[in-house]
């Protein structure tokens, strides 16, 4: 089984690792970083970089296929290589899953029309504006489209999709491995759950850059 992570710069390092490290727990899983062009691939931070190890050409019929989110995402809805690519392994695809903003090019690419999927909360309307049925859900499956909300729902979204593949024991084994167990010093990980002047700035925020 291959699995492809796809990377662009600026994408969000979690929203690649956590399904990283969580899918790499199926048995004989192969997982690989694959962009446009092989190399080092910075994210949004510009101080850490991933390796692409194979090209999108390299890589023509991965079995699950992982697309990451970020600050570069919107840039990534019209990056045509990515785009095409998606397109073309989606075809043979068992999983096309994504985190966060990842699920953007996702429905750019045309893969997500009229299915109910998920993003990072700041980002369901654009979901919707893209021909997608955006839910407040953490992870969402619709058929073999399978996508993550923002950022730390990745590592959720890999053991789901582990326990779907490899049984509810292996996606346990790993979250155990992997200690699992969170445990915030905060009750804020939601809009409806964090301070409404911090939900109502980055509200701002989001559309001064939309």
């Amino acid at each position: 089984m291959q699995i492809a992570i796809a990377l662009y710069e600026r994408f969000t390092a979690l929203d690649a690792v956590g399904p990283y490290q969580t899918l790499g727990g199926i048995p004989d899983a192969e997982v690989v970083f694959v962009a446009e062009r092989t190399g080092p691939v910075s994210d949004d931070s510009g101080q850490l970089a991933l390796v692409a190890t194979k090209t999108f050409d390299e890589v023509q019929r991965p079995d699950i296929v992982v697309v990451p989110g970020g600050p570069g995402q919107a840039d990534q809805r019209e990056n045509a290589p990515l785009l095409n690519w998606l397109r073309a392994v989606d075809a043979t695809t068992t999983w096309t899953t994504s985190v966060c903003t990842g699920s953007l090019a996702l429905a750019a690419a045309g893969l997500l029309e009229g299915r109910e999927a998920t993003s990072h909360w700041l980002a369901l309307e654009t979901l919707d504006e893209l021909g997608a049925r955006s839910t407040g859900q953490r992870v969402v499956f619709d058929g073999k489209y399978v996508t993550a909300a923002g950022v730390s729902a990745g590592i959720d979204m890999g053991l789901t999709l582990v326990g779907r593949i490899a049984g509810d024991e292996r996606a346990q084994t790993v979250q155990l491995l992997i200690e699992y167990d969170p445990q915030p010093p905060y009750d804020a990980g939601s809009p409806e759950k964090a301070p409404a002047h911090l939900v109502d700035m980055w509200r701002r925020k989001a559309g001064a850059t939309a």
